[in-house]
């Protein structure tokens, strides 16, 4: 990984352009792929990516790439050649194209989370037209009732007549008392049933609004972090300077590495954990966190135990959780993890540019909240 590798024979025309005049920049560093990653604390393999052209870096990388040229060479580079670079960039940008197969997983999902939303919608519709009935007849018991007591009112004003000592103590009333004892008992289990059902229809919509930002991500590239003007690339640096946190928990070192150089594309800052403790711990940090990746099989503290730690905790408990799991996808493991409180649930091995997709949008519907405060 120390030398270039050949540019990739499969690039679009704008890929392929951009990825030249990367690899042109690269070769005035003079250093090794290998020696610029370690210098940037970047994955060598994903840095070697970005200059053969299989994947576009993000423009926090080109940023970093003309600072370190200007450092060495004493010379910012010219106005002229950030413009060109920067539109070679956006070019590759929009041109680059995801897997067919990773965009028909994220459309099964958002197909299964709209029929999710349906079904609790029907039923929704059911448990209602079912409390309605039973609050009409116990409406109508209460009609009847309040008629025999004004009947019982009448006859014992009259002594002639024989009649309880009580209105409950009339067969007919104790039947009415004890119908409208069970149809409350009733109401009170539909209300409840309708509370949770009306949980599951709003977390099913929700999904579907993330599936879809997943999706519209997938199936056309992120937009380039860019900075307008030549005079704006300090400002760039700037403000990237505090990116997005991501944590990834995982017992296993090699599956850290793994996702750590998925996400290492995006731009943002991947903090790992390597079990439910030390994820714990990183959360205490002050550092705001958009997502977090969850292993669900670990020693000591697996992933639904600290899942409900983080949802615990006031300041975590609206960081959306994502599980991994080695695990088939079980019906009931799923059911758990939602329950747990996570709003994804993905079985490796796992397509990266799903990871990709899920976490960015997470990224920008943080970024959004932050944006209001």
């Amino acid at each position: 990984m120390g030398e270039l590798r050949p540019l990739a024979d499969e690039l679009n025309d704008d890929c392929r352009a951009f990825a030249q005049a990367l690899r042109t920049l690269f070769a005035g560093l003079g250093v090794s792929v290998r020696r610029y990653a370690a210098r940037r604390y970047r994955d060598a393999g994903t840095v070697s990516r970005y200059l053969g052209g299989t994947r576009v870096p993000p423009w926090e990388f080109v940023v970093d790439l003309f600072a370190d040229l200007a450092a060495d060479h004493g010379a910012p580079a010219t106005p002229l050649t950030l413009d060109h670079v920067r539109d070679l960039h956006r070019r590759a940008v929009q041109a680059g194209v995801p897997p067919a197969d990773g965009v028909q997983v994220l459309q099964r999902q958002l197909a299964d989370a709209d029929r999710e939303a349906r079904r609790a919608t029907d039923q929704e519709d059911l448990i209602g037209d079912a409390l309605l009935d039973r609050r009409h007849r116990i409406a109508d018991l209460e009609v009847r009732l309040n008629l025999l007591e004004a009947q019982w009112t009448a006859e014992r004003a009259s002594p002639a007549s024989p009649v309880p000592a009580s209105p409950a103590d009339d067969p007919l009333t104790d039947d009415l008392l004890t119908e409208r004892g069970r149809l409350e008992d009733q109401v009170k289990a539909l209300e409840t049933e309708l509370e949770e059902t009306r949980l599951r229809v709003m977390l099913a919509e929700s999904r579907c609004d993330v599936l879809e930002r997943q999706l519209a991500i997938a199936e056309g590239p992120l937009p380039a972090l860019a900075p307008e003007g030549p005079d704006a690339l300090p400002a760039a640096r700037g403000a990237l300077s505090t990116p997005p946190r991501i944590l990834a928990v995982d017992d296993k070192q090699p599956n850290l590495l793994a996702l750590s150089a998925v996400l290492a594309g995006l731009g943002h800052e991947v903090v790992t954990a390597d079990s439910g403790q030390a994820a714990l711990k990183a959360l205490l940090d002050d550092g705001g966190y958009a997502v977090i990746l969850l292993d669900v099989q670990m020693p000591d503290m697996d992933g639904y135990e600290t899942a409900l730690h983080i949802k615990r905790r006031a300041r975590t408990r609206n960081i959306p959780i994502i599980f991994l799991t080695a695990m088939d996808h079980d019906p009931s493991h799923v059911f758990r993890g939602y329950t747990a409180g996570a709003v994804d649930y993905l079985v490796k091995p796992y397509d990266p540019w799903i990871i990709r997709a899920k976490v960015e949008a997470f990224v920008q519907m943080h970024l959004e909240a932050r944006a209001t405060l």
